[in-house]
């Protein structure tokens, strides 16, 4: 990506996450750290990917923010509602994308089209790393998008990992509705035209060091990436990203504590997206100090939900490309030539 476009877009980013308090300190310096390693690669998607994420997520954040925060408290025993995302929660959503960025800039490299003035473009069933990188920002706007929207839903949130799908308290990890699956979708779609704008499509077969790449041939045989191949990538980005909220509900259902405070009724969120203790710093008026004020809803608290983010992350992405090599006859080894 050229550095007089990447330097300007990550100092925009950086001061508007700075002046709205979206993020910590660590975090700011995190997220430039990130941006650097996504404005390293030529193509300008990778970096947007970033910019739309996080310029989504914190809007969908800030959505009826008041009304989200009565709705849960944090484990001061203050309202609920996320504050600003710290450096680990910044790791959790765009590592993986990191790597993968990393891995397919030196597959460029050895092509030689690793400068941002280079000629390289993606070749119908190839470059596996690329279905990764679009699987996981498309899977963390999902997610983000189903938690922030999902939660203001009229109707209760039902626990995904329940016998009996019942209902929990909002806020509850793996508590889904359909308002918030639906929104996680959304934003995979999002994510899916931003792929559809700024991806560098090949329109024919690609020669790749020399000789006629032997990458399978579009739909109905057609060469490169036509209408028909863009829009099934959207169909498939918008439905893998929006199984990847429920993926992370299944994982937060089945290994993240959802503890609830006893007098309230509502659920505790752990400062930075950590654990929450179940024995509360401080009792209730109403209670004997020999009564627990916090209760576990669900999960088995083996995770915190930054380790639920940075999991389902991953699998997504892993899986992503797992599909692709299978639909494309493209044998995931290829990821590392």
């Amino acid at each position: 990506m050229h550095p007089y476009i990447a330097v300007p877009a990550t100092l925009a980013l950086l001061y508007r996450a700075y002046s709205r308090k979206s993020l910590t300190p660590a975090g700011i310096v995190v997220a430039a750290l990130t941006a650097g390693v996504h404005a390293l690669h030529p193509w300008s998607v990778f970096f947007a990917f970033l910019g739309v994420f996080f310029l989504a997520g914190t809007a969908v954040t800030k959505v009826k923010h008041e009304v989200k925060a009565r709705l849960t408290q944090s484990s001061s025993g203050a309202s609920g509602g996320e504050g600003a995302r710290t450096h680990i929660q910044v790791l959790a959503n765009s590592v993986v994308a990191s790597i993968l960025i990393l891995l397919h800039y030196r597959q460029l490299q050895k092509r030689g089209e690793s400068s941002a003035d280079g000629q390289g473009c993606w070749p119908y069933g190839g470059d596996l790393l690329v279905v990764g990188i679009v699987s996981n920002y498309a899977a963390v706007a999902a997610d983000t998008f189903s938690s922030e929207l999902g939660i203001l839903s009229k109707s209760k949130p039902r626990l995904l990992t329940s016998w009996n799908f019942r209902q929990v308290p909002p806020g509850t990890n793996g508590g889904v509705t359909m308002a918030g699956t639906l929104a996680g979708f959304g934003g995979a779609f999002i994510i899916a035209l931003t792929s559809l704008a700024l991806i560098p499509f090949c329109t024919d077969s690609p020669i790749i060091g020399g000789i006629m790449s032997a990458y399978r041939p579009g739909i109905d045989n057609s060469s490169g990436w036509g209408l028909q191949e863009k829009a099934a990538l959207v169909i498939a980005i918008t439905v893998w990203g929006g199984l990847g909220s429920v993926l992370d509900s299944a994982l937060g259902g089945w290994f993240q504590a959802s503890v609830v405070d006893a007098r309230t009724g509502k659920v505790i969120e752990g400062t930075g997206g950590k654990k929450v203790p179940v024995t509360g710093s401080w009792t209730p008026a109403n209670k004997k100090s020999d009564e627990a004020s916090r209760r576990v809803e669900s999960g088995l608290g083996l995770l915190d939900n930054n380790t639920v983010n940075l999991l389902m992350a991953f699998l997504m992405s892993i899986g992503g490309m797992a599909a692709a090599s299978y639909v494309w006859h493209v044998p995931l080894q290829s990821m590392f030539k």
